[in-house]
């Protein structure tokens, strides 16, 4: 565990700690850089890296994710060892808002109570100090900060409000009035000014342009940082509640530490580049020789002329979507452990016993048509690590979480590495292609595709393929049993896809595995399921399971569900599990692909039907 504390806003003197233990993991979410987290009646803001005690911040080794993240140290948060001091390092968090609330009499005021240099938590009647439910983030969602209620209840537009009236000082007597002639809701709720009788609805607040109108400007800078060192910001702001999830939209990227392996493609490249008459293509430049050198490579390899051309000019054969790039190789080293099949004796972070469905007793026809092998991987390791994070919207710009970069070469990270087990189902290649050449399931999978072309943020997510939404889906609904009999919930098993069918190669495969923070991993009840016996009950039922939603006919027959209706036939009763399960925020799902439905074949109907025949059995 590592303990936090936090530090005062306010620059006038010391602050009593508040202390709390934390898991390493919770350090990069849901309480990373710049996170809003309510702790013992205490709302705290994480600060950016450049505040953390580097010398009790360990460096975190992977390589292949520090290849594709750029110039970067990875390194896990401030921790202590041994029994905690007064002088511990601990990981630091900021007051955030500044202004409280008294929940007995009602009085408004910001964090500056002192006593002897201790914080007091108290109102002055003894009322408890509750920190306000409202803050305020700029429209770019670059910077948040404190609503200042002062200058907010006093920005009336009542006519022959003399400027006496208006710069009342009488910040002590700003309080909450109920008023039982509004109704319910935050009509209801007046902030009133005890010294000029001043009061405003909190309705007004969350009105178009409420800040705005009243002079209330952005101050360009995060709440921990020195309000002098703010750059202009021109955006209006918004009032939202200081936990709603849109506050916090984190941009995390997780790799497995494998050992690289290239994909096949990869590998034909370096061939090329080693052939006699690259150089030659190369230093041609694009003149009337390049076709005909272009053309003897490709016919020796088998590739396009066109492939052979674009690396000649410089293209590395990587994706420039660094999640990709690192599940290529990722698939290729599944891929290899999977084709020696049998027990894995081999040492390190990477061990994955494998078997066949081909011709195996427990497997039904059906399924092995569809199903190529299992891995049972018995030890691995994933390290995560934050790069940034938007504030008010999905199209907000990505904040840093190092917000220091000046004369720096290197960017700091957050960053955990953990140790488990899991899953890994590889589907046979020819199948899929074929499958989803069908033209009612491209069809079906093009609802998707159109619909993240119309929005800007979901650029960031897989492309919604037919053999993406499918095998997505199946991981959730063996999430959702797995849960059951594996001993761990369902939170703390995760996803990683492996479903592109538009590269050099193609990828086909599902791994769900769960991890904790430390050296000895996890205990053995995910990996124990892999064995035929086992996991072949448990995709059966899984599909099972979801053959009838609570919400049928409904959802079967829905295609736009889920946030921005990037779900088709899916929903919490058959499909969706926990967020910081899936890879996609629980999107990107449809039930009918893998189940079949209407004109729709889904991948998994055979299987199913077979079930089904059981069971009427």
């Amino acid at each position: 565990m590592l303990p936090w504390k936090s530090v005062n806003h306010s620059r006038r003197g010391p602050m009593q700690r508040i202390k709390h233990d934390l898991r390493l993991s919770e350090t990069v979410s849901p309480f990373g850089v710049g996170a809003i987290v309510d702790i013992r009646g205490e709302s705290l803001i994480a600060p950016d890296v450049s505040w953390w005690d580097k010398k009790h911040s360990p460096q975190i080794h992977c390589d292949r994710l520090v290849e594709r993240l750029g110039r970067s140290v990875l390194r896990e948060a401030p921790t202590h060892s041994g029994r905690a001091g007064k002088d511990t390092s601990s990981l630091l968090y900021w007051r955030f808002p500044t202004w409280r609330f008294c929940e007995r009499c009602s009085r408004l005021s910001p964090l500056s109570g002192f006593d002897r240099g201790q914080r007091t938590n108290k109102c002055d009647c003894g009322g408890a100090l509750i920190p306000m439910r409202y803050v305020a983030v700029c429209k770019k969602g670059s910077h948040l900060q404190d609503i200042p209620w002062f200058k907010w209840a006093h920005r009336g537009h009542d006519e022959g409000v003399t400027e006496e009236v208006r710069l009342c000082r009488a910040i002590k007597e700003l309080r909450f009035v109920r008023s039982a002639k509004a109704g319910e809701g935050l009509g209801s709720l007046r902030v009133t000014c005890g010294g000029c009788r001043r009061s405003r609805p909190m309705s007004d607040l969350v009105s178009e342009s409420a800040l705005s109108r009243n002079g209330i400007r952005c101050n360009g800078v995060q709440p921990w940082q020195d309000p002098a060192t703010a750059e202009p910001c021109e955006h209006d702001l918004v009032a939202v509640q200081r936990g709603a999830t849109g506050n916090y939209i984190s941009e995390r990227v997780s790799a497995l530490d494998i050992p690289e392996e290239k994909p096949q493609s990869l590998g034909i490249a370096d061939a090329i580049r080693a052939h006699d008459d690259f150089a030659r293509l190369v230093a041609d430049n694009g003149g009337p020789k390049a076709e005909i050198f272009a053309g003897w490579i490709a016919d020796e390899f088998e590739v396009t002329s066109e492939y052979v051309i674009e690396l000649a000019n410089g293209d590395n054969g990587h994706s420039d979507d660094i999640v990709t790039d690192l599940k290529d190789g990722e698939w290729a080293a599944f891929a290899k452990k999977l084709s020696s099949g049998g027990r894995d004796d081999s040492e390190g972070n990477f061990v994955v016993d494998s078997w066949s469905t081909a011709g195996h007793p427990s497997v039904p026809a059906n399924l092995a048509e569809r199903l190529a092998a299992v891995g049972q991987v018995r030890r691995v390791r994933v390290v995560q690590a934050l790069k940034g994070f938007r504030r008010y919207s999905a199209d907000a710009d990505l904040i840093p979480v190092d917000l220091s970069l000046e004369g720096k070469s290197k960017q700091t990270l957050p960053a955990v590495e953990m140790y488990g087990e899991g899953i890994f189902l590889q589907f046979h290649e020819a199948f899929l292609a074929q499958w989803e050449q069908q033209p009612t399931v491209r069809a079906r999978a093009n609802i998707l595709i159109n619909r993240r072309e119309t929005l800007e943020w979901a650029q960031r997510l897989d492309v919604p393929e037919p053999r993406f939404v499918a095998l997505h889906t199946i991981a959730h609904l063996l999430i959702r049993r797995l849960a059951y009999a594996s001993g761990y919930s369902s939170a703390s098993l995760q996803e990683r896809i492996y479903a592109r069918g538009d590269r050099d190669d193609p990828t086909a495969g599902i791994f769900i595995y769960t991890a904790a923070g430390d050296a000895q991993g996890t205990l053995g009840g995910l990996v124990r399921l892999g064995t035929p016996d086992e996991l072949v009950p448990l995709v059966l039922a899984a599909l099972d399971d979801a053959d009838v939603c609570s919400n049928d006919p409904v959802c079967i027959e829905s295609d736009r569900q889920g946030s921005s209706s990037l779900n088709l036939s899916a929903c919490h009763g058959c499909s969706l599990v926990s967020e910081t399960s899936c890879e996609t925020s629980n999107r990107l799902l449809d039930r009918q692909l893998v189940l079949g439905g209407q004109d729709t074949r889904g991948l998994l109907e055979a299987a199913l039907e077979e079930v089904r025949v059981n069971r009427s059995s």
